[in-house]
């Protein structure tokens, strides 16, 4: 029996799952919006406010890991970790209610959404570029197969940008428009440091990972601008702008948003328009699965090694109870 933990900038996922005659058979699988990252830019720390909630869901997470009897877990933290001045004290606080977290670097984590991204797909002679937009940061890699070819780790998310243009009271649909103007050129400026280097490789299809790309892929959809096939595209997320910003400004609801999310609309938006344009992507393909998969695999394979995780050494596995 395992349990992944996978705690992000914005939210915590907890997946278990038992491994029986070569299958994995998932028991549980739940996220809490923690936003960890929240309020970061402006004092460096982890808030006492989102200290609190990320305790009091590993708090949870601990619970159901105990119920389901889990031989082994693996618990990492990911940018919010990597740069907070007190995420050493929050790790030791989660350490004493039983959970041991380790801090991944940004190539690590992309190394294993990549894992769990292809995990999903056809085994095909193609190079693809997969993008998982985070709280805090964004991984992108080109790989082909299970090699992969280029792994980057950018210093943009959704709770970032909510934080650094989206933070302050904005009044009215002109006065939004213009800050998610200017968050998409920022998030464009900062993917088009990347791009000459990724464009080199090419690829044939491209796959956005986790919540953000699933939320504009669902909104899309739900509003007319979208096809279906979980695929979403730059034309559908300009012809949705108008409609998204107006529900916005005037407190209306968005088909296909769940509330929960509402804050994280434009500025995932902006981030994913700004990756589109500067890589010159006129189409994603949603994935379900991301990180938690590639964590899921790494563990199931006892941590052998592969073309994927070659000269990055990944924490150990932690046992349950010990």
């Amino acid at each position: 029996m395992y349990a992944c933990i996978d705690l992000g900038s914005n939210s915590f996922h907890l997946l278990i799952a038992e491994w029986s005659n070569d299958e994995i058979l998932l028991l549980e699988r739940c996220s809490e919006k923690v936003q960890l990252g929240s309020s970061f830019q402006v004092s460096g720390e982890i808030s006492p406010q989102a200290y609190g909630r990320g305790l009091e869901c590993l708090e949870h997470f601990q619970t159901l890991i105990s119920h389901h009897g889990v031989e082994r877990y693996w618990a990492l933290g990911t940018n919010t970790f990597r740069i907070a001045t007190n995420a050493d004290r929050f790790v030791q606080a989660a350490s004493s209610i039983g959970i041991d977290i380790s801090i991944i670097s940004g190539v690590q984590e992309a190394i294993l959404i990549y894992a769990g991204v292809i995990s999903a797909l056809k085994d095909n002679e193609d190079n693809r570029l997969v993008i998982d937009i985070g709280g805090g940061s964004t991984e992108i890699i080109v790989g082909k197969k299970h090699k992969r070819l280029i792994t980057y780790s950018l210093p943009v998310g959704c709770v970032a940008w909510k934080d650094g243009y989206f933070g302050a009271k904005i009044n009215g649909y002109n006065e939004l428009a213009r800050k998610l103007d200017q968050a998409t050129l920022a998030a464009k400026e900062v993917f088009e440091s990347i791009a000459s280097a990724a464009k080199k490789y090419g690829w044939i299809n491209v796959y956005a990972s986790s919540g953000t790309a699933k939320m504009l892929t669902a909104v899309c959809q739900r509003n007319g601008n979208g096809n279906g096939n979980g695929k979403l595209t730059l034309v559908a997320l300009r012809q949705l702008r108008a409609t998204m910003l107006k529900a916005i400004a005037d407190g209306l609801e968005l088909p296909g948003l769940k509330e929960k999310r509402r804050d994280l609309l434009l500025p995932g938006y902006a981030v994913m328009s700004g990756f589109m344009m500067a890589l010159e992507c006129e189409a994603v393909n949603f994935s379900a699965r991301a990180l938690r998969e590639g964590m899921l695999g790494f563990m199931v394979n006892s941590g052998k090694k592969s073309q994927i995780l070659e000269d990055d050494n990944l924490p150990d596995v932690s046992y349950a109870g010990s």
